[in-house]
């Protein structure tokens, strides 16, 4: 009869040939139960025990017979063949790791029982000899950036005009793109991810005592936040920077919303219940961006990269605040978003000129001497 006592957990194969498929399905669920104890999700144990089944019919060898040959071959095959991203790769290292770390600890005593039925034990294949390491500081995109602030400006008062458009012309759709112009200017207002800023309800906004003038939308309580990777959701709370922002969603709160019908908690809804996609949004701006004629490099993502962008260098906010703003654990990860923009290199340009013409052209007696 088999024992579970948390730690060991022995396999009734009796006199019978072992079954190297039910001995692999134990330590895969094995495994399961300690991610969860781990807080892991189910999403991510999901993916990571198909990684491993996926390199044990890559290879053609159970888990006890992997070498480092069958893991280069696989992960080699993956990028070169597969042309899967340089960070996938190292995803799916670091599941077979974590799952070769777990199967070789004395604490289960998998290898001794593997050792019993089939003369073999795990080993470690993925080690630093063959580990995908981090080739650049960021693997974000180069060619992806943030809006001009002449570009933002540019998109907000298009994506009103659409809504003027859609009426004169008697078609369908005004409140929807009335909708779809909110939710770009919300992404920009907080500086929010596209699963962030979807998902928000009327709820979410309280008032910052700090800044009555905002009234009910001084914070905004961000819900969907990025997890760590296999934890819950993260929350926090986002301040109002622009008064623009306070007044914009009210107004919509107010005027937009109950034409939806009643009651409506979703803050940007479809006319079935649901809330607005990812995919229709992006439609949306790519369709307003090809009308405008920008250059490549925009998408959702860049309004966030706006926001910060601008918050630092265009309105001189601090690192750290905007840091907490986005929600990012390090500043190196907000710094990454906060490359000086063209608008901010050509006004700190002027500022420059600026001074140099006031001082060229002030009198000897108003110039100051040492």
């Amino acid at each position: 009869m088999a024992r579970d006592d948390g730690y060991v957990l022995y396999v009734p194969f009796g006199g019978q040939t072992p079954d190297p498929d039910s001995f692999l399905a134990l330590v895969l669920d094995g495994w399961e139960r300690q991610q969860r104890a781990k807080d892991f999700s189910a999403a991510t144990i999901r993916t990571r025990r198909n990684v491993v089944l996926s390199l044990v019919d890559f290879s053609g060898r159970y888990p006890w017979e992997w070498s480092l040959g069958d893991a280069d071959d696989y992960f080699s095959h993956a990028r070169a063949v597969r042309n899967l991203s340089h960070g996938t790769v190292r995803s799916y290292q670091g599941a077979v790791k974590l799952f070769c770390d777990y199967a070789c600890s004395p604490h289960y005593d998998w290898c001794e029982q593997s050792a019993k039925l089939f003369g073999r034990v795990f080993a470690q294949v993925v080690t630093e000899l063959n580990r995908v390491t981090h080739s650049q500081p960021t693997e974000a995109r180069p060619g992806k950036r943030p809006f001009s602030q002449r570009e933002l400006q540019e998109l907000f008062d298009l994506a009103d005009l659409e809504v003027e458009r859609i009426l004169d012309s008697g078609r369908k759709g005004a409140l929807s793109a009335w909708r779809d112009a909110i939710a770009f200017k919300s992404a920009y207002s907080w500086g929010l991810r596209s699963e962030e800023f979807r998902r928000l309800q009327v709820s979410d906004f309280s008032r910052n005592g700090k800044a009555p003038f905002l009234g009910n939308h001084g914070v905004v309580l961000v819900r969907w936040g990025k997890p760590h990777k296999g934890s819950a959701k993260k929350v926090r709370s986002v301040l109002t920077v622009w008064e623009w922002s306070a007044e914009m969603v009210a107004d919509w709160i107010k005027n937009g919303l109950p034409r939806y019908g009643y009651p409506v908690t979703d803050l940007f809804p479809t006319s079935s219940g649901k809330i607005v996609g990812e995919s229709h949004l992006n439609g949306r701006l790519h369709d307003f961006l090809d009308e405008l004629g920008y250059p490549p490099g925009l998408d959702l993502h860049s309004f966030r990269r706006s926001y910060a962008t601008h918050l630092t260098t265009g309105e001189g906010f601090d690192l750290t605040f905007v840091q907490l703003q986005l929600g990012h654990d390090h500043a190196y990860t907000t710094s990454l978003y906060t490359l000086p923009s063209p608008d901010y290199q050509r006004l700190a340009l002027e500022r420059v000129h600026d001074r140099t013409i006031k001082a060229a052209l002030a009198l000897p007696s108003e110039r100051k001497h040492p």
